[in-house]
């Protein structure tokens, strides 16, 4: 899919141009017919960081024949000094005009890109590069489609007199809250006008469980598009937060005590008969293939957190009683499990995934998810049951009795899950695995050196 500006009407209603895949001379005289003035070519780093190198106009050309280059050596994750040079090969199916960016002049507009070696080979780091392997081995498998939808929450915080943000929630309001209560009414229509604007299909947007805590859904997409949409969403929130005096984050757990922020992943494969999932006449409506799948997910769960759940931070978000999962197994309405079977039915027929949480590299997160997913089905796990009790309230005995695992409650144990998981390791390539194993460890050896508040004012007038 391509997002193109979108035309306004004089009464406020959203028109689209155009939607379909472009060549490069459409994207030409789209620059031309918008008065684009400035392009950012944007990539991902490892850690999900999305990065840019932005040319003017008069260097689109030049751009769109994979002739930018630039030093990979200055992105933490991708190369050494002695193995600088990277070139953009933009993916011509995600440009987008920005209309929520002011500039001096004209426009900005944006393109996804691919990061290849100079002799023309695809670069190991790239994060687009990893999952686009595991979709050639879903293809391989006889499947068309890796079907992505996200549910990406975030906070709003206040900014202080400098414009620095704090952690005041803009509000203090509740799960489906209205104004007054409910303070971001103006700031999320405002996202999702501008979201709109870009070609995407809102389908709600509410105030979450936790104070100052959101949530803006969108259609489901295929995945690499879905993950471009991702960061273009994570960009545009950001963006229209400033523009409201507010500071967006997606941080898992930025206050403690209250829901963190999640990215429930609801996600299907397609073959050529449809949804390769839906069975009318199998147990939750899953086929086979769907029971293979969600095996796959909880036999992996464990080797893939570190991905899915990648900072420090995000294991603060992973305890009991604040709506994210902590135990390995799959249910239908129990929001207790880790996957969860949603009601509709059809091709409809999904897994909602619901530990990720919205600080993890979407790239690499939906790859290692597929993998263990093609892992369960191309070795036709199966024997696990769906659990409808309230996994929250199991006692260690009874968890133990049902042969329930947990998820990893640190990052020092997930990276010890991921040593152990051959698969997730081989789903991110020796380059990626390895460089985010030392730059995990790095993170968990910095945060065991600090001595937190918390220890000071439980200890030091102890002993």
């Amino acid at each position: 899919m391509v997002y193109i500006l979108i035309d306004q009407s004089k009464n406020g209603t959203i028109k689209k141009t155009k939607e379909l895949t472009m060549t490069k001379n459409e994207i030409m005289a789209s620059a031309k017919e918008h008065d684009v003035r400035y392009i950012r070519l944007c990539f991902t780093d490892i850690h999900g960081i999305l990065k840019n190198v932005e040319i003017p106009v008069s260097k689109l050309e030049s751009a769109l024949n994979n002739e930018t280059m630039f030093d990979g050596s200055s992105i933490d994750g991708f190369s050494r000094i002695q193995e600088a040079d990277m070139v953009l090969y933009p993916d011509l199916n995600s440009w987008v005009i920005q209309t929520w960016e002011k500039t001096p002049s004209g426009k900005a507009a944006s393109l996804f890109c691919d990061v290849y070696l100079p002799n023309g080979e695809p670069f190991g780091g790239d994060p687009r590069f990893v999952l686009k392997k595991q979709l050639e081995k879903m293809k391989e498998m006889g499947f068309q489609k890796f079907n992505i939808g996200v549910e990406p929450e975030f906070f709003l915080f206040e900014r202080n007199d400098k414009g620095l943000p704090t952690l005041t929630p803009q509000d203090q309001g509740g799960y489906f809250d209205l104004a007054p209560t409910d303070l971001a009414e103006n700031a999320r229509r405002d996202i999702v006008f501008e979201l709109q604007k870009i070609g995407f299909e809102i389908e709600a947007s509410h105030h979450e469980v936790a104070p100052g805590q959101h949530e803006i859904n969108f259609e489901f997409d295929n995945a690499i598009e879905a993950c471009d949409r991702l960061q273009l969403f994570k960009w545009v929130v950001k963006n229209v937060a400033r523009r409201h005096n507010l500071y967006a984050t997606f941080m898992p757990k930025p206050i403690a005590n209250i829901n963190g922020s999640g990215m429930h992943t609801n996600c299907s494969l397609s073959d050529h008969n449809g949804n390769a999932f839906a069975d009318d006449k199998g147990l939750l409506g899953l086929s086979d293939t769907a029971r293979y799948w969600i095996a796959g997910i909880l036999n992996h769960a464990k080797g893939f957190t570190a991905i899915t759940n990648p900072l420090i931070n995000s294991y603060k978000r992973l305890i009991p009683g604040f709506e994210a999962p902590t135990y390995i197994a799959y249910s239908d309405a129990n929001r207790s499990a880790l996957v969860r079977i949603p009601a509709s039915k059809g091709n409809a027929t999904r897994t909602e995934i619901r530990s990720v949480d919205s600080s993890a590299n979407p790239y690499l997160a939906m790859a290692v998810i597929l993998a263990s997913g093609l892992d369960g089905i191309k070795h036709q796990m199966n024997g696990v049951k769906p659990v409808s009790i309230n996994l929250y309230e199991l006692t260690d005995q009874e968890q133990k009795d049902l042969g329930i695992e947990s998820l990893p409650s640190s990052l020092d144990e997930a990276v010890q899950e991921l040593e152990k998981d051959t698969v997730i390791q081989e789903a991110l390539g020796s380059h990626v695995y390895e460089k985010l194993l030392t730059s995990h460890k790095q993170a968990w050896l910095e945060y065991s050196r600090q001595v937190s508040q918390w220890e000071i004012d439980r200890y030091l007038n102890m002993y």
